[in-house]
């Protein structure tokens, strides 16, 4: 079994490397986009060196106030490039590169800088910790480790991370560790009122008009304890909505005070279901690796390659296998 490299060990290879890429995990949220953006900043300043930063498909709209965004390339603008380091940021597993694995697989040297406790470190040299509440913590300790230095707009980026991956800091990934994470960030004069505003008070009208859809649509199963809802793609054509449009309707679901396990299916363009789950007391990530996902104990998400149909009866099944629960 793997075990971690130290930061100094990973910094050391990003030091050397000529070529080096930083790659999200496909449909990017706040925590690998400020990790990511803060991780640029940190090559740039300590080594000079001006890495590549690849985003899958997009940067979000709700994200474009974040810094250095104006440097996230898609992967189709990296065809016929080469880099000899690639660093994988907040990705739990290698298939959620997406279109970037070939680009991972040609480097020399692949780095794992991750927080997801069903992380299997698939790279060559890793940095995991799935006790952190997300990838901008981890990052916060691989630069103190480091003594690599901060400035205003790395805290920014990595608040950021923080801030959106915690459901600003009112899931139970939230520790003490994470407050002391954010306090450090803090000495660096960032406004937390101001970003929390653009991470949770800047919905866009597809975000409000499609989420009122899919709750309209809701089933709650077993007294109330199972909640779900499907998003099928002419829901998102009716909305003129985008994957970035989706982002909290889970969560609303979970909201309710009977429910125990919420899911949202969404139709893909592939006939493929993305499914995203949270739950308040079971581990769902039992249910999302039984489909090749991954994530957190109490928020986890999966692909399934059937229609949504197949989809829900599917996760029907396992959530009653794993859980006892009788619909």
């Amino acid at each position: 079994m793997k075990t971690n490299n130290t930061a100094k060990e990973i910094a050391e290879l990003i030091k050397q490397g000529e070529k080096i890429l930083v790659v999200t995990h496909v449909n990017p949220d706040g925590d690998c986009l400020g990790s990511a953006s803060a991780l640029y900043s940190f090559i740039k300043n300590e080594y000079g060196k001006e890495s590549v930063l690849c985003v899958i498909p997009k940067v979000p709209q709700l994200y474009e106030f974040l810094p250095n965004i104006d440097n996230f390339k898609n992967p189709d603008e990296l065809l016929g490039q080469e880099f000899d380091t690639v660093v994988a940021i907040d990705c739990a597993a290698k298939d959620r590169l997406a279109t970037v694995i070939p680009f991972f697989d040609k480097a020399k040297v692949k780095i794992n800088i991750d927080h997801h406790k069903t992380n299997p470190m698939y790279a060559q040299y890793n940095y995991v910790y799935g006790e952190k509440s997300s990838a901008g913590e981890v990052l916060v300790n691989f630069a103190k480790e480091c003594g690599w230095k901060f400035d205003r707009d790395i805290a920014n980026a990595l608040y950021v991370a923080i801030l959106t991956d915690t459901g600003g800091f009112k899931f139970d990934n939230t520790t003490a560790e994470t407050f002391l994470a954010v306090a450090d960030l803090m000495a660096y004069g960032i406004n937390p009122s101001l970003l929390y505003r653009c991470c949770y008070e800047s919905k866009p009208v597809e975000t409000v008009k499609l989420s009122a859809c899919a709750i309209s649509k809701s089933e709650f199963l077993s007294n109330g304890k199972i909640a779900y809802t499907i998003i099928t793609l002419d829901d998102m054509k009716k909305n003129k909505a985008l994957n970035e449009h989706t982002d909290g309707i889970v969560e609303m679901l979970r909201q309710v005070n009977s429910v125990d396990i919420a899911f949202v299916i969404k139709e893909t363009e592939e006939g493929f279901s993305k499914i995203s789950l949270r739950s308040e007391n079971s581990d769902i990530s039992k249910i999302a690796q039984k489909f090749n996902g991954g994530g957190h104990s109490k928020a986890a998400g999966c692909t399934i390659k059937k229609n949504y149909t197949i989809a829900l009866n599917k996760l029907l099944e396992a959530i009653k296998e794993e859980f006892s629960y009788d619909f």
